[in-house]
């Protein structure tokens, strides 16, 4: 993966070149934007924390075969979810109503993921085409939702839902400009590790990834992991919403939807959908978008600038799972045989 992410790197440069860019201007404002100051870090950070439950809703169902590429949907209603829960109740004790938002966010989100590997395993519905369906669902139901049943009176330009009381904030980690859920991305992917690499509910899963058949001969409730494993990996993505709007918004509004479930996919690509290896893959990408202001600025480039970078990443990472192997020189025991 990490050939893959120099050629997808490398191949932008070209595109930069050809279109009378500097490459390494380029590169060198990421690392200034990204990771050159402490201000730098702790706007990377900040973006991470969902990068980590977006790309855990991505890795989860892929060790089980399933390509499920709609998080976003998760991430919108998780937010729309916890919005609802503090308007709700807005009088009980802060850590009830943080408690209740990140159940309701983690059920919902869990369900809608949840019910793609239902379909998968009941009616054999391709996963990939159904998650992304569902993903336009899921925003167009948020849209509905902050616009009309939820919406605050007071939120004219911009409908969201009532402003969270003072006690359902999450507030900083000690020590860091940067909000708790960073803390609880880095926790849900080693417990996700764990859950996948040290339990036999885990060793099953990764027998289904990797031959369906012989899972169902052993007898293995396939149907039932298919949905647990991928209600777990929405849960997370619905944790990363609740997460948005508890320490970033303040609300649930249109403002949920910035693409981190997409980019997510990236991440559990790039990452080989190795739960531990996410976490220095997020902080990385989340580097990357927290140049894109500043390259706009200083090059006067297009918004989709950063988009585009992570195309060319994504197309070299599909590239190299393409072709692995079918070299002899890049078979992976031609030099231990040696």
């Amino acid at each position: 993966m990490t050939a893959a992410l120099c050629v997808g790197l490398a191949a932008f440069s070209l595109f930069l070149a050809t279109i009378g860019k500097s490459p390494v201007e380029f590169y060198g404002l990421v690392y200034k934007a990204g990771f050159g100051t402490s201000f730098s870090w702790a706007n990377t950070l900040s973006r991470t924390a969902p990068l980590l439950l977006a790309a855990l809703c991505v890795a989860l169902p892929a060790r089980l075969g399933l390509i499920v590429i709609g998080g976003e949907g998760a991430i919108v209603l998780g937010g729309v979810a916890a919005g609802a829960v503090a308007m709700a109740a807005p009088g009980l004790p802060g850590g009830v109503g943080i408690a209740l938002m990140a159940a309701a966010a983690a059920l919902i989100g869990g369900a809608w993921i949840g019910a793609i590997g239902l379909l998968r395993y009941k009616r054999g519905v391709n996963e990939t085409i159904a998650s992304l369906l569902m993903a336009y669902i899921a925003l167009a139901l948020m849209n509905h939702l902050v616009e009309g049943p939820l919406r605050d009176p007071a939120s004219l330009n911009k409908p969201s839902t009532a402003p969270l009381p003072e006690g359902f904030r999450i507030g900083d980690l000690p020590g860091l400009d940067v909000h708790w859920g960073l803390a609880v991305g880095v926790l849900g992917c080693v417990i996700a590790w764990a859950l996948m690499e040290r339990t036999r509910w885990g060793f099953a899963a990764r027998i289904i990834g990797g031959n369906l058949r012989a899972a169902q001969v052993q007898g293995l409730p396939v149907g039932r992991l298919l949905f647990c494993w991928t209600a777990l990996g929405g849960a997370f993505a619905g944790l990363a919403g609740m997460m948005e709007v508890a320490a970033v918004h303040g609300s649930a509004n249109a403002s949920l939807a910035a693409g981190y479930g997409y980019t997510g996919i990236l991440v559990a690509f790039l990452a080989r959908q190795n739960m531990l290896a996410i976490i220095p893959v997020a902080i990385l990408l989340a580097g990357f978008e927290a140049a894109n202001g500043l390259t706009q600025r200083r090059m006067d480039l297009p918004d989709a600038t950063v988009l585009v970078l992570q195309g060319f990443v994504f197309i070299a990472i599909l590239a190299s799972e393409t072709f692995y192997g079918r070299f002899k020189m890049f078979q992976p025991d031609r030099w231990s045989r040696s």
